[in-house]
């Protein structure tokens, strides 16, 4: 896996939920929370999903912009975004280029069976669009509050 901290994060261009194709450079100096997870409506995505929107308000007053990402389909988006009244956009990525790109298509293991799936990770990047953080294997409801405490923190150290 490539360490993308301190690094270009690798832009993309991807559809959302809405099929409006969404880039990294559309955030530019904005805090980007790019966040992968495995699959739509499954019991750790749908949480994380859930605490991302009920904190999403904050993390928009530090300056932060949510992004999901899987490889699921549009469509599918669209109905996991309306049954969970989600409010930030869920990126598509079928063919996995950004999701290799960000090296979290890896080897997972359940019930003793090696398979290959999305690692829950997430990018912290920067309003110059560098990787400032990499979160791996996240807790699905504690991390929308690690990332704020993230975000205050490099804008504190910034100002000094």
């Amino acid at each position: 896996m490539a360490d993308l901290v301190n690094k270009k994060a690798p832009d993309f261009k991807l559809k959302d939920q809405d099929d409006e194709v969404r880039s990294l450079a559309d955030y530019k100096g904005q805090w980007i929370l790019l966040y992968f997870y495995p699959k739509d409506a499954t019991p750790g995505c749908t949480i994380e999903a859930q605490c991302f929107r009920d904190k999403l308000n904050y993390l928009r007053k530090l300056g932060v912009q949510v992004l999901g990402v899987s490889a699921d389909s549009t469509e599918s988006h669209r109905k996991f975004v309306m049954a969970q009244k989600l409010n930030f956009p869920l990126l598509s990525d079928e063919d996995k280029k950004v999701i290799n790109k960000y090296g979290v298509w890896t080897e997972k293991s359940m019930y003793g069976k090696t398979y290959m799936g999305i690692r829950r990770d997430s990018f912290l990047i920067d309003r110059e669009g560098k990787v400032v953080k990499h979160y791996i294997k996240v807790s699905p409801s504690d991390h929308p509050d690690e990332v704020a405490r993230d975000v205050k923190a490099l804008d504190e150290a910034a100002q000094e």
